[in-house]
């Protein structure tokens, strides 16, 4: 098996705010797996809040390279029994593993002549995905709502007018709000938040509070208005029994868990738990996002926009349209690199 990858600097159509950071620029690597005359795809960002970066990336994916070129294997292994043999090589390198898992199971699946949704779902129904609004002016992200009409808005807020930033954006659209506080609220606010923000039509928050503010989490579960979702309190397997009794629901995002391997069985557990599941994304290309999208037939919500948010993507197949998501019938994820490499 080959392994090649590249790196990309992704430009986005506007700069993207959430409570930590803006970003302009995003920087993407796209791995290439082939065998047999095939290949499979897969992406991972490189993202500050996560410790990925363009280095850590490169050294973990060379490792995994150095490692192919020593041992050829003619025949594939399973993808759990890959996932679980890369894994021990690079340990604690999710994004890495991500896109070599994910690019795995494309060429698993290409291999197969089989989609790779096939694996296990019967269907192609799913939820239908919001569309991020970024952290902006309050006439920005108005604006914003008004060049893109959606049935579903995930609104990025923690700025000091969160209130009245609901407010004016309900002025111009009907639409679903889902709010995500990316951690930068207090208890206090989660809970007034909620009972002001749900006369809005703002369904659910999301991460409203910091990861390790566990005790008031749990506060926050018992009175809250509105159901809360995990996002950086569920990065892994090891973090879903940790959500009970703090949040109604997580969101599984391929690169945080490390790849479709994971997150198969993060959603095998968080049913077992009573937990709903979004299946969110980073701001990635169409890559990553449709490989995501392979899992959407068996969650509850979907934010898989984050191919939408750029000015220049790297492929097609899948595609997000007002929502609703529009799967390639090719095999695998449906990859087309736009550009070979």
């Amino acid at each position: 098996m080959n392994l090649r990858y590249r790196f990309y600097d992704l430009p986005l159509k506007d700069a993207f705010t959430i409570s930590r950071y803006t970003v302009t620029i995003q920087k993407t690597v796209i791995v290439g797996l082939s065998h047999q005359g095939q290949t499979g795809y897969g992406e991972a960002t490189v993202n500050p809040y996560y410790q990925s970066t363009q280095e850590r990336l490169q050294q973990a994916l060379h490792r995994v390279q150095r490692e192919f070129s020593r041992n050829t294997r003619d025949q594939l292994e399973e993808p759990a029994q890959f996932h679980k043999r890369i894994a021990a090589l690079i340990p604690g390198e999710s994004f890495a593993l991500c896109a070599l898992d994910t690019a795995y199971w494309d060429l698993y699946a290409r291999l197969n002549s089989r989609t790779l949704r096939s694996y296990w779902s019967e269907t192609d129904q799913t939820p239908k995905s919001s569309y991020t609004i970024g952290l902006d002016t309050v006439e920005r992200m108005q604006t914003k709502i008004q060049q893109q009409p959606w049935p579903i808005y995930k609104i990025k807020l923690g700025g000091e007018n969160d209130l009245e930033c609901i407010q004016s954006l309900r002025e111009v659209t009907s639409a679903e709000f889902r709010v995500d506080a990316n951690c930068a609220w207090t208890v206090k606010q989660t809970l007034k938040y909620s009972r002001e923000m749900k006369d809005l039509g703002v369904t659910l928050l999301e991460q409203p509070l910091a990861r390790e503010q566990q005790a008031e989490m749990q506060l926050c579960f018992r009175e809250s208005a509105l159901p809360l979702m995990a996002d950086e309190s569920c990065q892994t397997e090891d973090d879903v029994k940790r959500c009970v009794g703090h949040f109604h629901s997580i969101n599984i995002k391929l690169m945080k868990c490390g790849g479709i391997t994971p997150a198969l069985r993060m959603i095998q557990e968080a049913r077992a738990l009573g937990l709903q599941i979004m299946l969110g994304c980073m701001t990635e290309s169409t890559v990553g996002i449709s490989a995501a999208a392979q899992l959407a037939p068996l969650v509850d919500y979907l934010d898989l926009d984050g191919a939408l948010l750029l000015a220049e993507d790297t492929a097609e197949g899948v595609k997000v349209a007002h929502g609703v998501i529009k799967f390639s019938e090719n095999n695998g994820t449906g990859v087309t690199l736009k550009h070979s490499f």
